[in-house]
């Protein structure tokens, strides 16, 4: 009987943190959630100029080939000369800055740190295995 009781309490204890642990992992996901804000029709990030990448890009290919890829202004640039060459892509015109500054800002290198920085300096002593 005293076991049945000790568990009960046990749970009963369990159950009443649930809620607050729930919240907790909830507030926390929040907090991490991307707070980046994407168009629902192409997927894209929202920005000033991103009707004109609408307007451009999508006639002939999905955004996902936009957001899948990750280049300098330089880069996207090329692309941009590589489709009017090979995929009678048609000359931008004044479209091509604010085409080029959308995938700049949003679709660039990102920098990211797979690793820690190497130690520098290090003081290496004889270690005594006695």
């Amino acid at each position: 009987m005293k076991i049945f009781l000790i568990a009960m309490l046990g749970a009963g204890i369990v159950f009443q943190t649930l809620p607050e642990t729930t919240a907790t992992y909830n507030n926390v996901k929040a907090a991490t959630a991307d707070t980046t804000k994407k168009d629902p029709e192409t997927g894209l990030i929202v920005d000033e100029n991103l009707y004109m990448v609408k307007a451009q890009c999508t006639n002939c290919h999905s955004t996902k080939l936009i957001s899948a890829n990750r280049f300098t202004r330089d880069g996207w640039k090329q692309k941009i000369r590589w489709m009017q060459a090979n995929h009678n892509l048609w000359e931008l015109g004044d479209a091509e800055k604010p085409v080029l500054d959308y995938l700049e800002k949003n679709y660039s290198p990102t920098a990211s740190v797979a690793r820690r920085a190497p130690l520098k300096d290090i003081k290496w002593y004889k270690l005594d295995q006695n």
